[in-house]
């Protein structure tokens, strides 16, 4: 998983360097920081003692709510800051958060929020309607170039405060769908970040929200830490005194933090497959959970031979799928037959389903005109990912294409990809499910004419692309539901065809947990926790 840093045209707001590599902490955070902290539970015993959990996922990427889809930053921003609504972490019902309850139509093209009264960020400052109106004009700048904006320009033209408590949004059309994703719009305190330096400082992990805990300590590559905000007084309130959040990619590592004779982590998220019954033989509850994760293949299309679709469909045909959900993911998956995960409500199999079929992919491979193709598959060293990536070089070995695998750290592979390197094929994982379930956001995280993700591609230039985005544009406005899906499902068909950006499998993400300690866990189909119902038996 990585950070998405900037979403628009034209170069991008900072290089992803800057958000994700080698960060000390900021001095604003100085104020907030503890120095050195153990990455033990250090609590005491009972109620009091901290809640430790380890992350697969590293915390040294943006925490910029508005511009961020690191797995450790989202999933903590969901502790510390809330939307005017949030939603469940499963179901992904929306809730109210910040506001005091939902709009009575959300068919109306006009949206009205109260606050919640005596709301109040981490510094004591009351939440304004004022604050909401700058989150909102910060995710709706074109200038700032915001993966959130993403989500909201197609259908909110603007949000206007009509009181100190009370807001107002005005929608180009009627979208319900819209009121899930206000929890994609953290509202942040405008006293804060409109200083000048503060998203930059937002970037490096100062965190000031109204959730029920507040950042009490941030150490990039180390860990995170969390106490209860006394001043919280919305509907799911903290129930552990103090958290302290590790980073732990390495999966032996966080294996061995949840469990043994004293374990030093109470939740870990992220399991490998391989520790399965290990675990539940100690006692720990593991719970799986599958949506949209996955491996996915992405072309540099201005790069020969991966400007030929043929090409593209070859690669993905040649992959013996099945072999690689039973051996590196030990049956926790199953071979992509859409954009879409198969529990999606959007899901049926595209047109184009790529089954394993090497003479398939040696025709493709001649009638494009190719021999002799050595390819560099640059990957994200992700576990589970890594697991993966023998079969898919063994695939494209017994197709006749020399393949060289090159996992390296996420953030050094995509530095390379925002600073426009060369690049044949990538291997990473993916999740837009960390935004929500809708069909239409999950296209848009990846697909769009000025999306980050296009710009990797070099493909929406393409004159398939631009109808592609023109046809989603249409399926955004679609009122009938029925009708809105089968232009989704006929969008989605057209981007099986082209494999640019597209998943070879979709996996079971696994959470593990001690329940003789811990009651309210879900495990849920993206990375990271959400601890907001858990507390301590």
């Amino acid at each position: 998983m990585r950070d998405v840093l900037h979403d628009g045209p034209g170069p991008p707001r900072r290089s992803f360097l800057t958000y994700a590599g080698g960060l000390a902490a900021a001095g604003a955070l100085s104020a907030c920081s503890m120095g050195p902290q153990s990455t033990n539970d250090v609590g005491g015993g009972g109620r009091d003692r901290t809640l430790t959990a380890v992350i697969g996922y590293g915390n040294d990427g943006s925490w910029d709510p508005t511009q961020t889809a690191s797995a450790f930053s989202m999933a903590a921003d969901n502790h510390l800051y809330e939307g005017l609504l949030d939603t469940d972490p499963v179901s992904r019902k929306p809730y109210p958060a910040l506001a005091t309850a939902l709009p009575a139509d959300p068919a109306a093209t006009t949206w009205r929020f109260s606050l919640r009264a005596g709301a109040r960020f981490h510094d004591g400052t009351p939440v304004t309607a004022d604050d909401v109106v700058f989150t909102f004009d910060r995710v709706l700048d074109p200038a700032a170039h915001t993966l959130a904006g993403g989500f909201f320009t197609s259908w909110l033209e603007g949000v206007r405060a009509v009181g100190s408590r009370t807001v107002e949004l005005d929608l180009n059309f009627p979208f319900p769908e819209g009121l899930s994703r206000l929890t994609l719009a953290k509202v942040m305190p405008r006293h804060v970040f409109s200083r000048p330096g503060a998203w930059d400082d937002a970037i490096r992990g100062l965190a000031v929200g109204s959730g029920p805990y507040r950042q009490s300590a941030h150490h990039p590559k180390s860990n995170t830490a969390f106490e209860a905000f006394s001043g919280y007084n919305g509907p799911r309130p903290a129930a552990f005194r103090t958290m302290n959040w590790l980073t732990v990619v390495d999966a032996a590592s966080r294996v061995a933090r949840v469990s043994g004779s004293v374990p030093g982590a109470q939740i870990a998220d992220n399991i490998p497959y391989a520790a399965v019954d290990r675990l539940r033989s100690g006692g720990l509850t593991v719970a799986g959970a599958s949506g949209m994760n996955n491996l996915f293949l992405m072309f540099n299309t201005a790069r020969k031979p991966f400007d030929d679709i043929r090409v593209r469909q070859a690669l993905h045909y040649a992959i013996d799928t099945e072999k690689m959900v039973q051996v590196a993911l030990k049956g926790h998956g199953l071979p992509a037959t859409s954009f879409l995960d198969e529990g999606n409500p959007a899901h049926r199999r595209a047109g184009t389903v790529y089954g394993h079929d090497p003479a398939r992919a040696k025709a493709l491979l001649r009638a494009a005109g190719v021999r002799d193709l050595d390819v560099e598959l640059l990957a994200v060293n992700v576990s589970w990912i890594v697991d993966c990536l023998p079969t898919v070089k063994a695939s494209w070995d017994a197709v006749g294409v020399r393949t060289t695998l090159a996992p390296q750290e996420t953030t050094a592979v995509f530095t390379k990809l925002d600073q426009r390197r060369d690049y044949q094929v990538v291997a990473a994982a993916s999740n837009p499910n960390q935004f929500g379930l809708d069909a239409d956001l999950i296209l848009r995280y990846n697909y769009g004419p000025a999306n980050l993700w296009m710009g990797y591609t070099r493909w929406a230039g393409n004159p398939v692309a631009r109808r592609l985005f023109a046809a989603m544009d249409r399926a955004t406005r679609e009122l009938d539901p029925a009708k809105k899906k089968t232009m989704i499902q006929e969008c989605v068909d057209v981007v099986a065809e082209q494999a640019v950006l597209y998943p070879v499998v979709h996996n079971e993400l696994l959470t593990a947990w001690d329940p003789r300690r811990l009651t309210g866990v879900r495990a849920q189909p993206y990375p990271g926790v959400n601890l907001l119902r858990a507390k301590w038996l």
